[in-house]
């Protein structure tokens, strides 16, 4: 098994753009532009993605734990490969739009005032994540496990949601598109 370099506070330069299974801690990538830089089998704890320019990135079996992505669009990173998880993130204002995020775990997150636009979530899982004032639209849920997920509103008129789960109270923002009161 290979091991991780551990890059602790690195300082990123734009000499080096490719990083193979780097354990990045508690680096501070915020207004950053790491527009086609890639990073495949990389791990990144603790670090603050707020603001930064990911256009044409590679993101490949990424994971992000414990990391702030205020501001991000995913939706101009490569799509070749596209695969990443999320683990206690805060994605306040994050943009996922035609992304492909199947079977992708996202996991004790604060997900506030995101928008997900024609992103294929099939088979996703939302565990324990917070999705208040988030926007989805003509998303593809099905097989969603929403059951521990809160605040979310979704338009079944508007999504695909065959086979998602959910479970009461959160079921409740199944309902909520149709302006109706529910007692």
């Amino acid at each position: 098994m290979k091991k991780r370099a551990l890059v602790e506070m690195i300082e990123i330069t734009d000499n080096v753009t490719d990083y193979n299974n780097i354990l990045f801690k508690n680096t501070n990538f915020s207004n950053r532009d790491l527009d086609s830089f890639e990073f495949v089998d990389c791990t990144f704890m603790g670090c603050d993605f707020s603001m930064s320019k990911l256009s044409n990135a590679v993101l490949i079996r990424v994971k992000f734990l414990n990391c702030k992505l205020l501001g991000v669009d995913f939706s101009v990173c490569s799509s070749f490969a596209f695969s990443v998880s999320f683990d206690e993130c805060i994605m306040n204002y994050i943009l996922f739009h035609k992304n492909d995020l199947r079977k992708t775990k996202f996991k004790t997150c604060q997900i506030k005032e995101a928008n997900f636009f024609e992103t294929n979530l099939n088979s996703a899982k939302f565990e324990n994540c917070d999705l208040s004032d988030t926007v989805f639209d003509r998303c593809d849920f099905s097989k969603v496990d929403f059951r521990t997920a809160s605040n979310y509103i979704i338009n079944p008129n508007d999504n695909i949601i065959k086979k998602a789960q959910f479970s009461y109270p959160g079921l409740l923002g199944l309902l909520g598109g149709f302006d109706i009161e529910i007692e």
